[in-house]
């Protein structure tokens, strides 16, 4: 339980290789350097013991001493184990080397690649989840859009005129209680010079004025942005927020709102110095209409419309 753990070892399997025919080599080396030595050393001999000692002084081959041939054989062996040691097992010569780094190189060829692929593999992970997630917001703001129903609201003449100097040109009773059974209780957005031309915040809904201006003072419970985009957002819990003017504000919607609730007053008025958007028949579609012609209580004849986006 408490014994010393097994090392593991981290030489590489190729480095091993190197390793155990180096110390082949060197032991055949050693081998062959103390062959050599014990060579002379018994050649010295083998003539000492003929001269100084007499030890087979009279025995001789073909007229040779016996020594020489002695010293003949032990030499063919010498010669023979470096011919063995340098030429034939010649362990690690150039070829050798050339042919170690060769399987070293494609061996570390194969590492990179499979590093390459794991690396596309992750890469591929990753855009596919980065698709997942930006199909998943899509399909999120997609389902937002379908529970809030972006709304315009506005009354224009024939010509899309829609006021002068900041006010309305003219005054329809039931135009004005249209726009308040519709928009009451929902988010009303509008620029800061529409704000202004109200005598007072209008009652049950929640005013969003767009306005460039810097700590621009407005009542208590009017929130103020910088842009449309803000607008929405401050109104994103609202299932169907209107876009009730002015003339730029307007035209930034169009591309966004989901619906139009336009009063068509069926007059021309030149003196407008603010106009509406023209409506594209193509992106548009008529829903309803509801006309009311000219009375008493009403100077020129209206008709309430819807249209969808289509």
């Amino acid at each position: 339980m408490f014994g010393k753990k097994k090392q593991i070892s981290t030489i590489d399997k190729d480095q091993l290789e190197l390793i155990e025919n180096a110390q082949k080599r060197i032991k055949q080396k050693k081998r062959l350097y103390i062959h050599f030595v014990i060579f002379l050393i018994g050649s010295v001999l083998l003539i000492l013991s003929e001269t100084v000692l007499g030890i087979g002084k009279n025995l001789k081959i073909a007229g040779i001493n016996w020594f020489v041939f002695a010293i003949i054989g032990w030499l063919f062996l010498l010669i023979y184990h470096f011919v063995s040691v340098f030429i034939t097992n010649k362990f690690m010569g150039k070829a050798w080397e050339k042919q170690q780094l060769d399987k070293l190189v494609n061996q570390q060829q194969n590492r990179i690649e499979k590093l390459k692929q794991n690396f596309l593999k992750e890469e591929t992970k990753m855009a596919q989840t980065q698709a997942y997630n930006e199909s998943k917001a899509d399909v999120v703001s997609s389902e937002k859009k379908k529970t809030s129903e972006l709304t315009i609201i506005v009354a224009a003449g024939e010509n899309n005129a829609i006021g002068k100097d900041n006010k309305l040109i003219w005054h329809l009773s039931d135009d004005l209680k249209h726009f308040k059974a519709l928009t009451n209780g929902h988010h009303i957005i509008m620029g800061r010079k529409t704000f202004e031309s109200f005598p007072k915040p209008l009652p049950n809904r929640t005013h969003i004025v767009i306005t460039r201006q810097k700590d621009y003072q407005v009542p208590d419970g009017i929130i103020t942005v910088n842009s449309l985009e803000d607008a929405l957002d401050a109104a994103r819990f609202d299932t169907q927020p209107f876009i009730i003017g002015g003339g730029e504000i307007y035209k930034q919607a169009m591309s966004i709102a989901d619906k139009i609730e336009i009063t068509r007053v069926h007059s021309v008025f030149e003196n407008a110095d603010t106009f509406f958007p023209d409506i594209d028949k193509t992106k548009w579609k008529e829903v309803n209409r509801t006309t009311h012609e000219a009375d008493e209580k009403h100077a020129y004849a209206f008709s309430f419309i819807t249209y969808l986006k289509m």
